[in-house]
């Protein structure tokens, strides 16, 4: 199982993935191709002893995606970039999962159009794993769909439902819908509709979930659109910040909170463990053809590590094909979301159908996403990067 690594990527790339590249390959073994510009790689290799008989091949990649540029112009102009070749390798069986550091937005933009989402995905979903009270939850999508669907977000339950499972290892975990309200009538249009999806769909659906319930830990898995997430992150992460220099000040104003800060000490490392977005590695881009994890843009060589972990593990535990089956089992004649959508056509859905809104054939719901595959190619960055929460 080789892991292909897009050394070009990230604040301080190639040094720092290359080094992250390095320990993985020591540490667990997997085989992993770095793509990029060959001399700066090997460059970066030279330093260390042991690097030669270590399981890392080098792929040259002749131009790199700057952190500055627009989607539309990396698919355009960029075909022979570390990002496109990469995932190219992936697509043709070379290697079995993607990774990188850079541009979010082109990262996102060449998955869908190379890998092509899965079987009953409309658009694929950044997940991002977050610090809870009772451990950690999944949130997504947290940018890659500014605006989304009902059936969108439905998906984006059943594939959170799958990540919670196989990796976080929850039997049944319980999947919420990030909303203003935990009554079952709150939200908008839109959340109202993938509310009653997801009642009727196989997954342990809890309801509505309001903002302040995400870091309590009741729902392992948080279902929202990309531009909710994204906001919900950023938030997070400039209060965490703020969080951090108020307790460094705190802790360097006098001798008695040094000596406080001296006995807390193993608690405090305890606490930022938990909450470094490089202990996770990335956040998998879930519902394309192949797994890919997107790494945070400042990623040093041990969250480069942990994302070479992280990959392994997505392909090793068969994510993918859970999700393709869980959709799928979702989607059949048998299964009651299938039925869901006849009842809402016939307009005799129990729950009132959908409001305020025309009934659409289950053809048109199933096959809309042939229209949508292509992502944004406007010159505006279609996502954010998914900072650290």
């Amino acid at each position: 199982m080789k892991i292909v690594v897009d050394a070009m990527g990230g604040d301080f790339a190639p040094q720092a993935v290359v080094e992250g590249a390095v320990l993985a390959t020591r540490e667990f073994g997997f085989p992993v191709i770095l793509v990029g510009l060959s001399d700066a790689i090997q460059e970066e290799l030279d330093k260390y002893e042991d690097a030669k008989n270590l399981p890392i091949e080098v792929h040259h990649a002749d131009e790199v995606v700057e952190m500055h540029d627009s989607p539309s112009k990396a698919l355009r102009t960029k075909k022979k970039s570390s990002m496109k070749i990469g995932l190219d390798l992936v697509k043709e069986g070379e290697g079995e999962a993607f990774i990188s550091a850079g541009n979010t937005g082109a990262v996102l933009a060449y998955s869908t159009i190379i890998l092509r989402p899965l079987k009953g995905v409309d658009r694929p979903a950044i997940a991002i794993q977050l610090p809870t009270l009772q451990g950690s939850a999944i949130l997504l999508d947290a940018g890659a769909n500014v605006d989304c669907k009902s059936n969108q977000l439905f998906q984006f339950g059943i594939m959170g439902h799958v990540y919670a499972k196989y990796i976080l290892g929850l039997d049944e975990p319980g999947v919420g819908l990030l909303s203003i309200g935990e009554e079952d009538g709150k939200g908008n249009e839109v959340t109202k509709e993938a509310f009653r999806w997801l009642s009727k769909s196989h997954i342990r659906f809890i309801g509505n979930v309001e903002a302040k319930e995400v870091y309590r830990g009741n729902a392992d898995v948080i279902v929202c659109d990309g531009f909710t997430g994204n906001v919900a992150l950023k938030i997070s992460e400039s209060l965490a910040e703020m969080i951090g220099t108020n307790l460094k000040t705190l802790f360097t104003s006098g001798i008695v909170p040094k000596m406080g800060y001296l006995m807390l000490k193993g608690r405090l490392r305890e606490f930022k463990k938990s909450v470094d977005y490089s202990e996770a590695g990335g956040a998998p881009l879930l519902g394309v053809n192949g797994v890919v994890i997107i790494a945070h843009g400042s990623s040093n060589a041990k969250a480069v590590k942990n994302a070479i972990l992280r990959a392994h593990e997505f392909v090793e535990k068969k994510v993918n094909q859970h999700i393709r089956e869980d959709i799928e089992y979702n989607l059949d004649s048998k299964g009651s979301f299938w039925q869901h959508i006849k009842e809402i056509v016939a307009g005799h859905d129990e729950n009132g159908g959908v409001p305020n809104k025309t009934p659409t054939s289950p053809k048109a719901v199933l096959e809309e996403s042939e229209e949508e595959l292509e992502p944004e190619t406007t010159d505006e960055t279609p996502t954010e990067e998914p900072d650290k929460p």
